[in-house]
């Protein structure tokens, strides 16, 4: 079943998108859930026109997202944890975390657009920051004890 997904959808699509998806997750989730409507023809006519009217708008995300991106560039964090004398982690850092250490630097970034591995040593790891469908940057940081 082909849908028009309404909403970014983590591992699916982003809005927008026609994806295919399979009969009972397409009506039994996405539909009723509002998150996706059915590709027919002439919800096809009315994307394409809508693409066409935000052509602008889309680019001046992307725009935005570049630029955010190459502000990004450089940054290095270092996030304390408390830690086991093997220098393991009591718990886990998240991409809660990661964007708390971003907004002290002055970065303001949502932590459901930073993708991290699971961190449960101290060491150094890289975290995924998705601004958009065509724009992510990768930020290295370091885990150290507390």
């Amino acid at each position: 079943m082909k849908v028009i997904l309404k909403e970014d959808i983590v591992n699916l699509g982003y809005k927008d998108d026609v994806v295919e998806v399979k009969d009972g997750y397409g009506r039994n989730y996405l539909i009723p859930q509002k998150k996706a409507i059915i590709a027919s023809e002439s919800a096809l006519k009315v994307l394409a026109e809508n693409l066409k009217q935000r052509a602008h708008k889309i680019a001046k995300l992307k725009a935005d997202a570049e630029a955010l991106a190459a502000s990004l560039e450089g940054v290095s964090l270092t996030i304390g944890a408390k830690t086991s004398a093997t220098g393991t982690i009591f718990g886990s850092v998240n991409s809660i975390q990661i964007a708390d250490a971003l907004e002290k630097l002055g970065h303001n970034i949502d932590r459901k657009l930073i993708f991290v591995e699971n961190v449960k040593e101290v060491g150094k790891y890289t975290a995924t920051i998705k601004l958009h469908k065509e724009v992510s940057v990768e930020i290295p940081f370091e885990v150290v004890a507390e």
